[in-house]
């Protein structure tokens, strides 16, 4: 028997070697799940939690203050149901969110796109477009209240010079609503345009490149190309902008005529769902009332956000 024919004797495991092989099938299997854990247990901490208990005391008649609540079961959402003030303030909350998300993603597509040009000092136009963005949204109001004032306004002097003659912009319901979807869409444009941008620049260069040598103008390579390559982008801003739109509160708090009004006007003429529901929990202490509002506004934006999301992807086919 040669060198080569000798069998060959394998160390055993040791117990150390044996335990470091479980510990490292554990670290594979479990690390992950650790790494994400933060962001649920917080998830389920300050967002499920609440979100449960809300519709949990939606069932009761909960006065704040009192220890006390009555089981209603439905009674709640069957008042609001048929509450002419919760359709009111509905039908301007969709009315300010229509004027104000459907123009600002069509602006931010098409300021993405100029801003993707070969413009001289384009990195401050880039940069310039998120000062609405980040300006406090309390002097926004302040400004836009004063833009949009009866007397001395400078949207209502303008209107005078030109012979339009002036708005009371916070009496009428329809001009309120495009009033504080103005103050919406100069505050977000800039935001939503970034985000296309970044999609814009993603897209392969040589896709363009092959469309110019097939003799595709710009606009046939941007609406051929580019729009088709959005879509997922599109998607996501048109979702956001709705579950943002749809839960639009400190605006209308700040256009308000009235200080410390939550009211909306004074015949709750650009209250939205959110005011009326900061209005029935804090003024009328009507805890259950005002988790039930809150239930039927997730329920719409729920809807709405589906909605857009198959309407985006037919749209952009």
């Amino acid at each position: 028997m040669t060198l080569t024919q000798l069998p060959v004797r394998r160390p055993r495991d040791t117990p150390a070697v044996a335990r470091q092989a479980r510990w490292a099938r554990l670290d594979l299997k479990v690390s992950p799940y650790l790494y994400i854990a933060p962001f649920f247990v917080l998830f389920a901490v300050v967002g499920l939690f609440p979100l449960l208990y809300t519709g949990y005391v939606s069932l009761f008649d909960w006065q704040l203050g009192d220890d006390t609540a009555k089981f209603l079961g439905a009674g709640n959402y069957t008042e609001l149901l048929q509450d002419p003030q919760f359709w009111n303030a509905l039908a301007n909350t969709v009315s300010i969110f229509l004027l104000s998300s459907v123009p600002q993603v069509i602006v931010a597509v098409g300021v993405a796109a100029l801003l993707n040009t070969n413009l001289r000092l384009r990195t401050g136009f880039r940069m310039g477009v998120l000062v609405p963005y980040v300006a406090s949204l309390v002097a926004v109001g302040i400004i836009f209240g004063n833009l949009f004032g009866v007397n001395y306004g400078l949207v209502n002097s303008i209107m005078d010079a030109v012979g339009i003659g002036k708005i009371d912009w916070q009496a009428n319901r329809f001009a309120s609503h495009i009033a504080i979807a103005t103050m919406v869409n100069w505050r977000w444009t800039g935001y939503n345009a970034l985000i296309v941008l970044a999609a814009m620049q993603a897209i392969p260069p040589e896709l363009h490149e092959a469309a110019m040598i097939d003799g595709a103008g710009p606009w046939r390579r941007f609406r051929s190309v580019t729009l088709p390559l959005l879509r997922p982008t599109i998607t996501f801003v048109v979702i956001t902008s709705t579950i943002g739109g749809l839960q639009i509160f400190t605006e209308p708090k700040l256009f308000s005529a009235m200080p410390g009004s939550n009211t909306g006007g004074s015949t709750n003429q650009f209250q939205t769902v959110t005011l009326y529901l900061y209005q029935s929990a804090f003024e009328n202490l009507r805890l259950g009332y005002a988790s039930a509002i809150a239930w039927m506004l997730f329920l719409v934006i729920v809807l709405a956000a589906v909605g857009n999301y198959f309407l985006t992807r037919r749209l952009s086919r």
